[in-house]
């Protein structure tokens, strides 16, 4: 029986941490290729995108395997110039890592030919999975984003701050782009009830500001974010715990896209299939099966068919169908298990194709998707975060009647 008292952890980082600086580079180089196949008239559906990037003291190193309209030369020119605009927009100009003098390397290369026959089957409507890996989604009634609130809370405080940072309000100028925060919560009866811990260390550019200084500034922005959940009166505050924090970003500590994996799903209340999302095409099932999982899961919550659910898919490379659906409600559902598991392939088309298709995936959405989280977002018109919408509500009640 699953315990109904406890506390639960999870942290968020802002996107001036070193490793989402590179997610986010990562997802410009994805949208960019996007949006120039479709100047070329390139189809979509055939740009292939696998992106790493790696960030250390004034360098930027961007490696994978591409297909793209652009020739060899204007893509390496197209690539810098989105990267160099993103550490911009992030904040970052500081003498360790400046957007307009850091070295950037760009060693992108055509996609393998044995990886991509898998995918590109020619004539063939049901292209495979672009890699084998299995992929989780998962959804609950704990916060109105249906997400586990210690992350959701987590995320918001840091994207809060980062909006008043970059507006120069509330005395928020004072504080640097990276950013680190952590959120214990008590659960009672299996609901969140109050916040017992808080951390929060942050990059600051003033050298006099102090841990206490920090604090004064942060902590009424910190409350109001809360406003819906309930801080303990015996919650501890953790801001700056080690004393200054000057240096931040890149400068700092390396950056590697892929690297809050965590962070970037739900904050380890739920289990992670492995794979990152950043910079990858919606071929490649890591990114795209992960979206349709939680989008399938959100929806029987939503539904309440569920007050939980977990939703797992399985890949192999080249293969259209997914090996396996498996569907856990933990002991929340309405229904059996195995009946929504039926009722979710009837509702969605999950191969990879019919998964692109069904959310609008070929598009570029992505560099959006890189701070503060890939779920529990808000869809919006032009597609991004279609994996958030509630609209096969109807179609689940009808598939389980």
């Amino acid at each position: 029986m699953a315990r109904s008292s406890y506390l639960f952890t999870s942290e968020s980082v802002s996107e001036g941490h070193p490793d989402k600086v590179c997610d986010r580079i990562s997802d410009e180089v994805v949208d960019l290729f996007f949006r120039e196949a479709g100047k070329a008239g390139m189809d979509a559906s055939q740009v292939r995108v696998a992106c790493e990037t790696l960030a250390t003291t004034n360098r930027v190193v961007i490696a994978g395997e591409v297909r793209t309209s652009l020739d060899e030369k204007a893509m390496k020119s197209k690539v810098k110039s989105v990267a160099r605009r993103a550490i911009r927009d992030i904040g970052y100009e500081q003498d360790g890592f400046h957007w307009k003098t850091a070295k950037i390397d760009v060693l992108l290369h055509p996609q393998s030919v044995d990886i991509a026959q898998g995918v590109d089957s020619a004539g063939n409507k049901d292209v495979g999975a672009g890699d084998q890996g299995i992929m989780f989604g998962y959804a609950c009634t704990e916060t109105p984003e249906l997400m586990p609130a210690p992350i959701y809370y987590s995320h918001k405080i840091l994207e809060n701050l980062t909006k008043l940072r970059k507006a120069g309000e509330r005395g928020c100028g004072k504080l640097g782009p990276d950013a680190k925060s952590q959120v214990t919560i008590r659960y009672e009866n299996g609901r969140p009830t109050a916040v017992t811990q808080i951390v929060l260390s942050t990059q600051h550019l003033d050298a006099s500001m102090s841990s206490a200084d920090v604090r004064k500034l942060v902590e009424p922005i910190i409350r109001e974010t809360l406003a819906d959940i309930a801080i303990d009166k015996d919650c501890k505050w953790w801001i700056n715990p080690t004393g200054k924090f000057l240096i931040g970003g890149p400068d700092g500590d390396s950056g590697l896209t892929g690297r809050k994996i965590i962070v970037d799903t739900y904050g380890g209340a739920a289990p992670h299939g492995g794979g990152a999302f950043s910079g990858k095409d919606p071929t490649k099932v890591d990114r795209s099966a992960a979206y349709a999982a939680r989008y399938l899961a959100k929806n029987i919550v939503a539904a309440k068919l569920a007050d939980r659910c977990t939703i797992q898919l399985s890949y192999a490379i080249g293969v259209a169908q997914p090996l396996s659906v498996y569907v856990d409600t933990h002991g929340t559902g309405k229904v059996a298990d195995d009946r929504l598991e039926a009722a979710v392939a009837k509702v969605m088309d999950l191969s990879p194709r019919g998964i692109r298709e069904h959310l609008g995936l070929n598009k570029a959405i992505y560099a959006r998707t890189s701070a503060y989280g890939h779920f529990g977002r808000k869809a919006t018109r032009d597609g991004g975060f279609s994996w958030e919408r509630t609209d096969l509500v109807k179609p689940l009640k009808a598939a389980v009647a």
